[in-house]
């Protein structure tokens, strides 16, 4: 597990092994969800890299009960 730093300024520097593993870019957005007690950070993907990113999801899946159609 990688640790970052805070700077006076706020600021982290996210490790190189992640950003490459996640194709981030210089310049790219990332979305900021504080979740619980801690912090994700969501790359933004343009809409047409989105395209057939559910391809192969099973749609069957069980609902809660109050969510049934």
């Amino acid at each position: 597990m990688q640790q970052v730093k805070v700077s006076p300024k706020f600021q982290v520097v996210i490790p190189k092994q992640v950003r490459e593993s996640l194709g981030i870019q210089p310049g790219q957005r990332l979305q900021v969800v504080p979740y619980g007690d801690r912090i994700e950070l969501v790359p933004l993907r343009e809409i047409g890299e989105m395209r057939g990113f559910l391809a192969g999801m099973d749609p069957q899946f069980e609902r809660e009960p109050d969510r049934e159609l």
